[in-house]
């Protein structure tokens, strides 16, 4: 059996939370789906999800029922889990919680996922950040829910997990426009496109900027593009690019010990 290959980051490291932003390594999915698809949501067959999901429980030493993983719909609805949810799934796009053993986790396939910590207050979380979430607020609410636990912004640690790069991210520039109207200063995250009504996105850098401007200091993109390293990644955008049906979720998720 493939062993998980989750990649993690030294800035998490440091805080002694459990976490990982977990590869397409490992997993039991075959075909378009090969390796660790983790997304219930997909047409894949259930079982090969759910033992998928439970290699990944079982790396932090938990069981299914201890995976926290809302039924995401690109809202900035962030949920605080202080206990084992046992298979619920409220809808929402994020997972804070301060209770041990509870494994705070989001699934994408070129959105960004983020896991956040503060070590001294030990409170984490998982977000979904697509950049409807992003620019509706999800970052935010995630921030917020950890304060109501103790945690403070300043002392957290933020890392963006793999993602659909700028290079990869070409879209229109009506699509600019909805960002520009809740910051000018949006324009910087957007370059020129293959023709005048084009841009290129970039999410991972938007992300980082809405974490710093809610007051987390210290952040980090992990520089990983989902959508053109197929072998560890699933893609959204790739699948859509050559006309497959469907595409795998990739989980991310962090646990306080």
């Amino acid at each position: 059996m493939t062993e998980l290959s989750p990649i993690t980051h030294p800035l998490l490291a440091e805080t002694g939370v459990r976490h990982g932003f977990f590869t397409r390594q490992g997993g039991v999915s075959t075909g378009l789906y090969q390796g660790l698809n983790t997304g219930l949501g997909s047409r894949d067959d259930a079982e090969a999800v759910v033992e998928n999901r439970r290699r990944i429980a079982a790396w932090f030493g938990r069981g299914l029922d201890d995976l926290a993983n809302a039924y995401q719909v690109h809202s900035a609805v962030t949920h605080v889990a202080d206990g084992p949810w046992n298979g619920a799934r409220p809808e929402g796009d994020a997972v804070a919680s301060a209770t041990p053993g509870v494994v705070c986790a989001v699934l994408t396939a070129d959105c960004a996922p983020i896991l956040l910590a503060d070590a001294e207050a030990r409170v984490a979380a998982a977000v979904h950040a697509g950049w409807k979430g992003a620019l509706g607020g999800v970052i935010e609410s995630a921030v917020t829910a950890m304060q109501g636990l103790g945690a403070r912004p300043e002392r957290t640690v933020a890392v963006v997990g793999p993602c659909i790069a700028q290079s990869s991210y070409e879209v229109g520039d009506d699509f600019e426009a909805r960002f520009t109207a809740e910051d000018a200063t949006a324009a910087r995250f957007f370059a020129p496109g293959a023709t005048p009504d084009r841009r290129m996105f970039d999410l991972p850098a938007y992300v980082l900027w809405r974490l710093e401007r809610g007051g987390i200091e210290h952040t980090a993109w992990t520089g990983d593009d989902t959508c053109t390293d197929e072998s560890r990644f699933y893609s959204n955008r790739r699948a859509f690019q050559r006309g497959e049906p469907d595409f795998g979720r990739l989980m991310s998720a962090i646990m306080l010990g």
